[in-house]
């Protein structure tokens, strides 16, 4: 349990020095949105998770996801510039890929509650494009 605690100290401190150092250059929207990031994210998790369109696999897979980027235990050691996180983001990508087919775009715009261009690029990167349409409220 302490390793636990003592790697999101680490994953939290370098998060905030990542954002100071956006803004320090200038990057203001950058930082805003890498601010909003993990909020966005843990709201995503929790509103598929209680979606009653999400098919019961895809909440497993959710949740082993979320269990994934949460773990101090990674392929590639956070704290190795870029590559760090990479890792993270290709199981976030795939997961959020088989929900936007599974359940559908609408599902997943429905439960991002940040930058609607965030959750755009995402999907982008994970081969899939959203519909032009504004996020749902819900």
């Amino acid at each position: 349990m302490r390793n636990l605690l003592i790697a999101i100290a680490v994953v939290a401190a370098l998060w905030a020095m990542a954002i100071a150092a956006l803004w320090i250059f200038g990057r203001k929207l950058a930082a805003k949105q890498l601010a909003r990031a993990i909020p966005d994210l843990v709201a995503l998790c929790r509103g598929l998770m209680g979606a009653p369109r999400v098919p019961f696999g895809s909440k497993v897979l959710v949740g082993a996801a979320l269990a994934w980027v949460l773990s101090p235990i990674d392929l590639v050691p956070e704290f190795i510039p870029v590559l760090g996180p990479l890792d993270d983001v290709i199981v976030v990508g795939l997961v959020l890929r088989h929900l936007v087919k599974r359940a559908g775009p609408d599902v997943v715009q429905a439960h991002w509650r940040g930058d609607p261009r965030v959750l755009r690029t995402a999907l982008r990167l994970a081969g899939l494009r959203l519909p032009d349409t504004p996020p749902l409220n819900g």
